[in-house]
């Protein structure tokens, strides 16, 4: 059984890790297309979907640690 101090740190965890890799992606990307480099698009797109896949990531992990 998930303990609801195991969903609150897995909530936090999955926050703060997306938004850190996400924010990175998304200000990288953004600084090299405001310099003229398009390729900097291939980090913006992705940006959002592989923080919130992250999040998922780690749900999956603490359901399989528990048993579910």
């Amino acid at each position: 059984m998930v303990t609801r101090a195991q969903l609150l740190v897995l909530g936090l965890t999955a926050g703060v890790t997306g938004s850190l890799v996400g924010g990175l992606m998304l200000g990288i990307g953004l600084g090299l297309v405001v310099n003229s480099v398009h390729a900097g698009w291939v980090l913006v797109l992705p940006a959002a979907p592989l923080s919130g896949l992250i999040g998922y990531w780690q749900g999956k992990r603490l359901a399989r640690d528990a048993g579910l």
